[in-house]
């Protein structure tokens, strides 16, 4: 079994074959999606994504690119939102200082405050951090938040260390499979099973054989063989451990596993 912890499905790259993708993904195993809101109109659409089909399921939140435009009035959308059962956790949330598309300052006022929010829903909360890894860190520790996951893990096994020391899972990309990542591969490699994750972040970075194309969760099935490949275990022992992992981060009952 596996399943895709951190999916883009409610994004426009989708809207013409949706429904295909769903069920190439189903062909190939991957048992449970979670599609990642990043604003509040995607997060709708994901969420009405996730209430049409039983094996997805959505979050919500403002992603760091998004930040500028976010006000008062789109946190009280997504804390309405995030009621829903098939909500099951927050973010896409974080800090991004590699494209820096909003301010950097008011990038810290979201995301100390969807922080506070995610905690008052007592929520999970899906991590973005790309060249801020020190700040980012320093304000999860601040939050007291100790349930979640760094998505699409960017840094090396001493800061992997000290998110696995605050209780938060690594999620693996399909960065993986290519051969530049050696960072990345190291801290698969010491990372314990226990507290990994797979996940696609589709129409994002395909996996190798598939770099290039748009990305789907389908290709999962690629990046847990290289992770498997790396820590010297079956492929299927990796898929099912890291389904696991995300069933108990989000709450996702066993039935969602068939």
């Amino acid at each position: 079994m596996l399943i895709d912890s951190h999916a883009h499905l409610e994004m426009k790259e989708f809207d013409p074959d949706r429904s295909d993708v769903i069920e190439r993904a189903r062909a190939a195993g991957v048992d449970c999606i979670v599609t990642v809101g990043t604003n509040p109109a995607l997060s709708r659409k994901a969420l009405s994504i996730a209430r049409r089909h039983e094996n997805i399921y959505s979050t919500v939140g403002i992603h760091p690119h998004d930040a500028a435009a976010a006000d008062d009035s789109s946190l009280d959308e997504l804390k309405k939102l995030a009621q829903d059962p098939k909500v099951v956790a927050y973010g896409e949330i974080g800090l991004d200082y590699f494209r820096d598309l909003s301010p950097r300052e008011k990038q810290a006022e979201m995301f100390a405050r969807q922080l506070d929010l995610a905690g008052e829903l007592r929520l999970p909360v899906i991590i973005h951090d790309r060249e801020a890894h020190e700040q980012t860190l320093r304000m999860v520790k601040a939050s007291g938040i100790r349930s979640g996951v760094f998505h699409c893990f960017s840094g090396d096994w001493s800061m992997a260390r000290q998110c696995l020391d605050l209780g938060f899972y690594l999620s693996v990309p399909g960065v993986v499979t290519f051969d530049r990542s050696k960072v990345l591969q190291e801290v698969v490699r010491q990372a314990p099973m226990d507290w990994l994750l797979l996940e696609t972040d589709c129409p994002y970075l395909a996996p190798v054989p598939h770099r290039g194309k748009r990305n789907e969760p389908s290709f999962l099935v690629h990046t847990a063989r290289k992770v498997a490949q790396i820590k010297g275990l079956a492929w299927e022992d990796v898929a099912q451990t890291a389904a696991r992992n995300a069933c108990r981060l989000f709450c996702i009952p066993p039935p969602a596993l068939k």
